[in-house]
């Protein structure tokens, strides 16, 4: 891949990161599985990786057909992403993301881990502009490393959940769980400020 190529994918990696948040996905994967056993948290891993993989798999492929039939444009997703973006990143910033518990029962590697806590909303419109705004082959590879780049660190943190919460503690993962919402709430702002700027060409 060449520099822009290497850029667009940089892009939809720190996006997708930021959106998908692993650090602050551990206290709740742990919570959620607070009494299974290391197999079972290990099984639970994968499968929500999967599941997450899966979804925005299918709205990367399918998202941009039904966006047309829809006569949805680019500013129009662009503007809403990034107003579902600046949410997210509001939500990091305070705090009030929700940790579901009591779900020994059911599958939480289906939901709400796999969706929506990983592939969320956010996550799933990113996918659709970043699909969107791809021209050629070469784009289109890099949102792939990217997004397999990103759930393989996913996949990392709650394989290996139990180490990072021993060493971040609850107040390092909260505080980069900040940075991270500080981030995200500037890539909002980038998204709407292109789409006012597709408005006024268009």
């Amino acid at each position: 891949m060449h520099g822009d190529e290497l850029r667009f994918g940089s892009e939809v990696f720190v996006t997708l990161f930021v959106i998908m948040d692993p650090l602050g996905t551990v206290p709740i994967f742990l919570s959620l599985t607070a009494t299974r056993s290391h197999a079972a948290r290990r099984r639970l891993a994968w499968q929500a990786v999967a599941v997450a993989g899966g979804v925005i798999g299918a709205f990367a492929i399918f998202g941009q057909q039904l966006l047309s039939s829809l006569g949805i444009t680019l500013p129009a997703l662009q503007g809403s992403g990034g107003l579902l973006l600046l949410l997210v990143a509001l939500e990091l910033l305070t705090g009030r993301n929700e940790q579901p518990t009591g779900m020994d029962d059911v599958n939480v590697a289906l939901v709400p881990l796999g969706t929506p806590l990983i592939a969320g909303p956010g996550a799933i419109v990113a996918t659709i502009v970043f699909v969107r705004q791809a021209h050629g082959v070469a784009d289109a590879l890099a949102i792939v490393v990217a997004m397999a780049a990103v759930l393989l660190v996913l996949y990392a943190a709650l394989r290996f959940s139990l180490v990072v919460w021993r060493l971040l503690r609850p107040s390092g993962i909260q505080l980069l769980t900040r940075i991270f919402g500080l981030l995200l709430s500037a890539i909002a702002v980038q998204l709407v400020a292109e789409a006012v700027r597709g408005f006024i060409k268009g």
